[in-house]
C-alpha cells in the first residue's frame, strides 16, 4: 500500500517554522558565573543578561560579600574592556546608578539590576569583564568578576 507523505512533510515544515518564528521573538538570555576574589573567597555568584530594547538588562545575584564589608553593602558593578586577567585601564561602562546589594538584613543572596547601554552580541562576542568592587569606604575592593564571553 503506497501512502502520500507530502501532508505530513507540510505539517512538520509548518511546525518547524512557527517554533523558529516564536524562539526568535523571545529575548535572548545568557548567564555568566562570577568568580570571588581572593577577598571575597569562597563566596558565589551570577550575572545574568537579557537583551532589552537596543541595551541589555544585567541581574545581579552574589551569595556574600567580605566580613569588612559595611552593612548595607554598597557594591559598585563596571564593565571592562578586556578579561577578568586582564582588565583594561578604564571601564567601558559604568553601572552605578543603585549601588546598594540587598538591605541592611543579611540573606543568603542578595540582588542587583542594571541596565548596559550596550546590545548583547556586543558584550558577547568582544571581550568584556563584569566587575564587582566594594565603595571607597570599604577599601575599593574587587570582590567578583566575570567574563562576558564565556556564557552559557
Amino acid at each position: 500500500m503506497k501512502t502520500n507523505s507530502w501532508p505530513t512533510l507540510i505539517a512538520v515544515a509548518i511546525v518547524t517554522a512557527v517554533q523558529s518564528m516564536a524562539a526568535s521573538s523571545r529575548p535572548e538570555m545568557v548567564t555568566v558565573r562570577l568568580t570571588a576574589t581572593p577577598a571575597n573567597a569562597g563566596k558565589i555568584g551570577q550575572a545574568v543578561l537579557v537583551e532589552q530594547g537596543s541595551g541589555t538588562a544585567m541581574s545581579l545575584l552574589v551569595g556574600g560579600v567580605p566580613k569588612f564589608t559595611a552593612l548595607p553593602a554598597h557594591i559598585y558593578t563596571f564593565i571592562y574592556p578586556g578579561s577578568c586577567g586582564n582588565l583594561g585601564a578604564k571601564p567601558a561602562y559604568a553601572l552605578n546608578q543603585r549601588v546598594v546589594l540587598g538591605d541592611s538584613v543579611p540573606t543568603r543572596v542578595m540582588r542587583m539590576w542594571k541596565f548596559i547601554p550596550a546590545s548583547m552580541s556586543d558584550l558577547t562576542s568582544s571581550d568584556y569583564a563584569v566587575v564587582l568592587r566594594t565603595s571607597a569606604a570599604d577599601g575599593n575592593v574587587d570582590v567578583f568578576c566575570g567574563n562576558l564571553n564565556h556564557t552559557s
